[in-house]
């Protein structure tokens, strides 16, 4: 029997409604210079809600506590795996700083329409045009 394989994701919205969006680094394994929002992997064991505080925190300095369930996706990849995508919401502060990991290069605050825009996942973008995040 195979695991699933659980990934999560954030909406950081900021109070004018900007939405945090990530920028992959040159050297990234997956998708070099890819846009993204903050997130990973959980950890065997680990609680979902701890994990996601953890990966927002790692990736932008960002400590995050309301976060709002929005969606979960399970779907089998091109590599034949069931994997399982959960994404939520988190409300910030409008001056909130950000500081970036070494597995992004570049951030930006951007509107829902403007992150659509950018080189991203389907899986993201499914998480903003599926759910109201305002």
């Amino acid at each position: 029997m195979s695991l699933a394989h659980v990934a999560q994701k954030a909406v950081i919205l900021r109070a004018d409604g900007k939405i945090l969006a990530l920028r992959r680094s040159a050297t990234d394994p997956h998708r070099p210079l890819g846009w993204d929002m903050p997130g990973g992997e959980v950890e065997f064991g680990e609680d979902l809600r701890e994990s996601i505080r953890r990966e927002v925190r790692e990736e932008s300095g960002i400590e995050v506590s309301d976060l709002v369930l929005l969606t979960a996706i399970g779907y089998v990849s091109k590599k034949g795996e069931y994997r399982v995508s959960i994404g939520y919401r988190a409300r910030v502060p409008q001056d909130t700083a950000v500081l970036l990991s070494s597995e992004h290069d570049r951030y930006e605050w951007l509107s829902r329409e403007e992150f659509l825009t950018r080189d991203s996942t389907d899986r993201i973008k499914q998480f903003l045009m599926g759910t109201i995040v305002g």
